[in-house]
């Protein structure tokens, strides 16, 4: 197969920098699929695109517009990574212009700007978009969500899915969009962590009847970077304890947590599924294990098994080495592609629907943490 799928970039920051150094690494993946070819890039800084420029060829538009972007007709898609408020008017524009979109969390500053999104895709049936999660995409996690569809968990006793920062621990660290409610949106940190947490609870069907949030503003101001100080009005840390049903009908613990102040987290992701007949863990804190249980008797031992390089998508590296966060960007970039050409995978992106969930959720988690109650969630 020798399709191009032709990308331009909206937000030439750091995930864009990622995106496009995967597809500059393509010949790393050993299946035949479409390759992915920038000639786009777009951002209202002229050194962030000029990286682009420098290391790219292919680049035909280096521009401050997005909608110079996505009014060209050999663009067929587009990862757009920018600020939480501009999502609604940029994700719209890009799927009314009839361009593949991977997309950026929360997919909507809040559920006013989703449902915007949402009904713009729903306009537009004939084109793909996805929201960005690469987590679930290191094997050891892929072989735990191979549990989960085989039903190995029996009745589900307990789900938990985290992502923790301890970044902003440094109360001296400069103010930034996303500490600021205009630019990040209510939400805070749920909104920016959340979609990762969610992604695979979702995708198994497991979904929160109801919300009862903690949600805490530890650091309350900032240095603005320019000798004074500005105040942080987004939330720091949340814990949503919700209800979920498993495929038995069984009621479960499902505990959702988004932190930037968890101390010793640098980029930590994980996910524990505790059931009846079995239990596992992933965590990028050990990224190469898979750790289990089965529960055959009154006592049961976790067991380590070391996955190693055994990716959804096959790729050339040999199985006893070891998979990192920049493969995980490569598969999540290759699944997009494999969704937009009609190749079936086992696993894809996050889907449109599936941000709506998420803004339901958050939605009622404020909600629950203003009237200090448990909140239904209305689907």
């Amino acid at each position: 197969m020798s399709k191009t799928i032709r990308f331009a970039l909206i937000g030439c920051g750091l995930m864009g920098r990622e995106f496009a150094s995967a597809a500059a690494r393509w010949c790393h993946l050993a299946k035949d699929i479409p390759r992915p070819e920038i000639v786009g890039a777009c951002d209202i800084n002229p050194e962030a695109r000029a990286w682009f420029e420098r290391h790219f060829s292919t680049i035909k538009y280096s521009t401050d517009n997005y909608r110079e972007l996505i009014d060209k007709p050999d663009i067929d898609a587009v990862y757009c990574a920018v600020p939480h408020n501009l999502h609604a008017r940029f994700y719209v524009d890009i799927i009314n212009a009839g361009k593949h979109l991977l997309g950026e969390k929360p997919f909507g500053i809040d559920k006013a700007a989703n449902d915007l999104i949402i009904e713009a895709v729903r306009a537009r049936p004939e084109v793909i978009v996805r929201c960005s999660s690469e987590f679930p995409f290191f094997p050891a996690c892929q072989e735990l969500i191979k549990w989960i569809k085989e039903g190995r968990f029996g009745r589900i006793i307990e789900v938990r899915s985290a992502f923790r920062h301890s970044s902003d621990l440094d109360i001296n660290k400069p103010i930034n969009w996303k500490r600021q409610i205009e630019y990040n949106g209510e939400y805070g940190c749920m909104g920016d962590l959340g979609l990762h947490t969610q992604h695979v609870p979702f995708r198994a069907g497991w979904l929160p009847l109801n919300v009862y949030a903690n949600l805490s503003k530890i650091v309350t101001e900032r240095p603005d970077g320019r000798g004074g100080v500005a105040p942080c009005l987004t939330w720091d840390n949340a814990t949503l304890i919700c209800e979920a049903r498993d495929t038995g009908g069984g009621l479960f613990p499902l505990i959702f947590e988004t932190k930037r102040m968890s101390p010793g987290s640098t980029n930590e992701w994980e996910l524990t599924v505790l059931g009846m007949g079995a239990s596992a863990k992933f965590s990028t804190n050990d990224p190469n294990a898979f750790w289990f249980t089965e529960n055959c008797g009154r006592e049961q031992a976790w067991c380590r098994v070391n996955i190693g390089y055994k990716p959804m998508i096959p790729a050339i590296t040999g199985g006893i080495f070891e998979f990192g966060f920049p493969d995980a960007i490569l598969q999540m970039i290759a699944a997009f592609v494999c969704e937009v050409s009609g190749i079936k995978i086992p696993f894809g992106c996050v889907r449109p629907e599936e941000t709506a969930l998420s803004h339901r959720l958050l939605s009622a988690a404020l909600l629950s943490y203003k009237e200090k109650r448990a909140v239904a969630i209305e689907y």
